[in-house]
């Protein structure tokens, strides 16, 4: 499929820029559709009507192997995502298409990402309203840049490679439900009954939370509560916030990671 180059028109108020680090995968063919639908944890069907969707592949235990986003096409999806877990999402996806009509192929293509109003063409974020909109097929760069972190911290939204660890991570630990990464009406994905026994307890384990910090640290300090018990990790900070996936029943009191002090100001509840 031949790519068109676009070249929209953007409002002075815009701020903008390239995503760095990114991939994109073309799923092309007729089976494209429902080869996705049974295997990751969103609704097709969504995408298709809101031109984009936050989604992830799982391993039949529930752990994460990738989030990324899909993005409608007439004749293709696009999936949008890390570029270091690519080339592995590209040959799992071509494992499991056995017979079915679809190809999946590693593609060229720019991405913007930029908040304020939205050029022609762009789609909005559809994890938090915050985190703006992004456009497929232009590199686009004007005004200051955006503090992206600063921006996930405040909407609690993680990131592969720090919050997001590929073989590890429990999607629902990290938001993906209230971000609008799985629909579990969809129909079957792959680790749909580990994440779906999640869903319905009580009160999850582990939680991401926004804590203040009274000094940085670096990414993956370990949390550690009033009677040196680990209560969880640390990762991205900004502005002195940051995101930290942490034990629930031991996030309470005087909490310390290295030299900082900690406090939960968000704990997702």
């Amino acid at each position: 499929m031949t790519q068109a180059k676009l070249s929209p028109t953007l409002s002075p108020d815009a701020r903008c820029a390239p995503a760095s680090g990114r991939a994109i995968l073309q799923v092309s063919g007729e089976d494209r559709v429902k080869l996705l639908q049974g295997l990751v944890t969103q609704d097709l069907e969504r995408v298709a009507r809101d031109g984009i969707g936050y989604s992830a592949l799982l391993t039949p235990q529930g752990k994460l192997i990738a989030d990324f986003m899909l993005v409608h096409q007439e004749d293709a999806l696009l999936i949008d995502m890390d570029e270091a877990l690519a080339e592995d999402l590209a040959r799992r996806l071509t494992m499991f298409k056995l017979r079915s009509k679809a190809e999946i192929a590693r593609v060229e293509m720019p991405v913007t990402r930029g908040i304020g109003p939205k050029p022609e063409g762009a789609l909005d974020d559809p994890r938090h309203p915050s985190l703006g909109w992004r456009l497929y097929g232009a590199a686009l760069e004007q005004g200051e840049p955006v503090d992206w972190d600063a921006l996930r911290i405040a909407a609690r939204v993680p990131k592969i490679g720090l919050e997001l660890q590929s073989g590890d991570s429990f999607i629902l630990e990290l938001g993906f439900e209230r971000l609008h990464g799985v629909d579990f009406r969809k129909g079957c994905f792959v680790g749909q009954e580990v994440t779906a026994r999640m869903h319905h307890r009580t009160s999850l384990r582990r939680r991401l939370m926004v804590v203040e910090l009274s000094q940085e640290v670096p990414a993956g300090s370990v949390v550690v509560n009033e009677n040196d018990r680990e209560v969880g990790v640390v990762y991205t900070q900004a502005e002195g916030k940051g995101l930290a996936h942490l034990r629930v029943d031991r996030a309470e009191g005087v909490l310390r990671a290295g030299e900082a002090e900690v406090r939960v100001l968000d704990s997702g509840e």
